[in-house]
C-alpha cells in the first residue's frame, strides 16, 4: 500500500480544500505537501497498528486522515477537515470562566 493507493480521495481532497477551505497557514501547494506527508504516516500507522486496532490516524492543526480497517485489502480512507478558528481561545477568555449553576433544593 502506498500514497497512490489512495489517488482518488487525496484528489477529492484537493478540490475542496482549493474551492471551500480557507487557511492562513497553508497555500493549496502546501496543503498538499502536507496531505502527502500525512497519508504515509496513517499508511504506516495502519501497517504497524497493534492485532486489536482497526484504524491509522495522521492529523495536523488542518487535517485528520484515518485509514480503518475493512473486510477488503484496501482499507477505508477519510480525509477530514479541522475546523479552527484563531479567535475561538479570544472569544472563550472575554467570555470569562464558566459558573456552575447554583444547586437546587
Amino acid at each position: 500500500m502506498t500514497v497512490d493507493t489512495f489517488k482518488p480521495e487525496l484528489a477529492e481532497a484537493l478540490r475542496a480544500y482549493d474551492k471551500y477551505v480557507v487557511c492562513l497557514d497553508k497555500t493549496p501547494d502546501r496543503f498538499e505537501e502536507s496531505l502527502l506527508s500525512l497519508m504515509a504516516k496513517a499508511i504506516k500507522a495502519y501497517e504497524t497498528r497493534g492485532p486489536n486496532l482497526r484504524h491509522g490516524i495522521a492529523l495536523d492543526k488542518q487535517v485528520t486522515i484515518i485509514l480503518s480497517q475493512t473486510d477488503e485489502e484496501r482499507p477505508l480512507c477519510g480525509i477530514y477537515f479541522n475546523l479552527h478558528s484563531p479567535y475561538q481561545k479570544q472569544a472563550a477568555k472575554a467570555a470569562g470562566p464558566r459558573q456552575s449553576p447554583e444547586p437546587k433544593g
